[in-house]
C-alpha cells in the first residue's frame, strides 16, 4: 500500500497507508472530525451531513462486515476522507457485496489506515475540529502549508440537496413535503413506513411553490455545514410553519431556531456518534440518541425567541429539542431515524403524524 500523510492545521502529522482513492498532487482538504459509533460505518460514510469533512472513526476496526446496497444513506457520499486505526481486508457478513477499500475507490474517497486514532481524537477534543489535508508522503512542507491555507467551502447544502422534486407515494392521506438540506434515506423510509405520501424538494424551494403540493405537514431535513450559510430559507420556514405542522431534524432544527429568533454557534468539536444521552423534559425520560452536528442552538438566545426548550444533552447541556410557543412546530437536534444508532426516539415521527391528523380535525370544526 502507498504511504500517505494526514497533516492538521496545527502542524501535527500522521503517516499511514492509503486505503482509498489515490491522492492527487493538490492534496485533499477537509474539516477533521471524529465519530464514536462502534457500528454503522457505511451509514456514516454515506451521510450527506459529512460533506467536505474528514471522518476519524474512534472504533479501531472498520470494514469487517463490508459494504452492501441497502445500508447507503445516500448513493453519492460527500465526505472528503476517512481515518481508521485498522481497515479490515476480509469482510464477513452474509449481506456483504464489496470491501471498504472498493467502496472508497468507487466513490473517489481517500482514506488512511494505521493511524493512532486515539491520539488524533484527543487532539480534536482539546483543540477543536480543524482543517486537515491528505497528501502524498513525499510532499514538502511548503506545499502542505499552502494547501492548509485554503478556505473550507460554505456551499455544502447546495452540493448535496436534490435539484428537482421527487414524489414517493404513500398509503395515507398525510402528505409530507420535505425540504432537502441533505436528507438521510432513513428519514424518508421512516415516513413511508408510516404510510405518508412524501414529496422531497430542493432546499431553496419557495413556500408558495410548496403550498401547491397541498401538504399536510412540513419536514426540514438534516444537512451539512453552517445553518447561517443559507439565510434565504428562513423566510420560507416562517411562512410554512404558520400554515402546516412542522418537524425539523438536525440542520432543520438549527434553521427552525434561526427563523424564530434564536441563534446558533459553532461547537468546539461537535457531537458525532450513536451514544449521546438526551433528557426529554415532557416525558421525564433519558434517551440514547444518534447525532452528527458541529453547530448548536445558543442557549442564551432562546428567551427572546418564539421557542421553548424541550430537551437537552446530558453531557454538555446543549439544546436538543425545541417547540414553538404557539404553533404546531417542533424540532430535535439529533437523528430519531438513527442509522446508525438506537431507535429510541422514532416515536417522534408518530407524534408528527398525529399533529397532522389533529390539524385536519381542527380544520373541520
Amino acid at each position: 500500500m502507498e504511504e500517505i500523510k494526514l497533516v492538521l492545521e496545527n502542524g501535527t502529522t500522521f503517516t499511514g497507508q492509503s486505503i482509498g482513492s489515490e491522492i492527487h498532487e493538490k492534496g485533499v482538504l477537509g474539516e477533521v472530525v471524529f465519530n464514536t459509533s462502534m457500528t454503522g460505518y457505511q451509514e456514516i460514510f454515506s451521510d450527506p451531513s459529512y460533506c467536505d469533512q474528514v471522518v476519524v472513526m474512534t472504533y479501531p476496526l472498520i470494514g469487517n462486515y463490508g459494504i452492501n446496497h441497502d445500508d447507503y444513506e445516500n448513493l453519492n457520499p460527500a465526505l472528503k476522507g476517512i481515518v481508521v486505526k485498522e481497515a479490515c481486508d476480509v469482510a464477513s457478513n452474509w449481506r456483504n457485496e464489496k470491501s471498504l477499500q472498493q467502496f472508497l475507490k468507487q466513490h473517489k474517497i481517500p482514506g488512511i489506515a494505521g493511524v493512532d486514532t486515539r491520539k488524533l481524537t484527543k487532539i480534536i477534543r482539546e483543540s477543536g475540529a480543524m482543517k486537515g489535508v491528505f497528501v502524498k508522503a513525499d510532499t514538502n512542507q511548503e506545499q502542505i502549508t499552502e494547501l492548509l491555507s485554503g478556505k473550507l467551502p460554505t456551499d455544502q447544502i447546495e452540493k448535496v440537496s436534490c435539484k428537482t422534486a421527487s414524489h414517493f407515494p404513500g398509503k395515507s392521506k398525510q402528505r409530507v413535503v420535505m425540504l432537502d438540506f441533505g436528507y438521510k434515506k432513513n428519514i424518508l423510509t421512516s415516513l413511508l413506513n408510516r404510510g405518508c405520501d412524501v414529496i422531497v424538494v430542493p432546499y431553496n424551494t419557495k413556500a408558495s411553490d410548496i403550498e401547491k403540493y397541498n401538504p399536510s405537514g412540513i419536514m426540514l431535513s438534516n444537512g451539512p455545514g453552517d445553518p447561517k450559510d443559507v439565510p434565504e430559507v428562513l423566510p420560507e420556514i416562517l411562512q410554512l410553519q404558520e400554515k402546516y405542522p412542522l418537524f425539523a431534524i438536525c440542520m432543520g432544527h438549527q434553521l427552525f431556531a434561526l427563523a424564530n429568533g434564536a441563534n446558533t454557534e459553532k461547537m468546539k468539536f461537535g457531537h458525532r456518534g450513536a451514544n449521546h444521552p438526551v433528557k426529554d423534559f415532557s416525558k421525564d425520560r433519558v434517551y440514547i440518541t444518534s447525532q452528527n452536528h458541529g453547530y448548536a442552538v445558543s442557549d442564551d438566545s432562546i428567551e427572546k425567541s418564539m421557542l421553548t426548550v424541550t430537551q437537552v444533552n446530558l453531557n454538555d447541556k446543549t439544546i436538543e429539542g425545541l417547540k414553538h410557543k404557539s404553533l404546531n412546530a417542533f424540532s430535535v437536534q439529533y437523528h430519531p431515524e438513527a442509522n446508525p444508532g438506537p431507535s429510541d426516539t422514532d416515536y417522534l415521527f408518530d407524534e408528527f403524524i398525529q399533529n397532522m391528523k389533529n390539524e385536519v380535525r381542527n380544520a373541520r370544526k
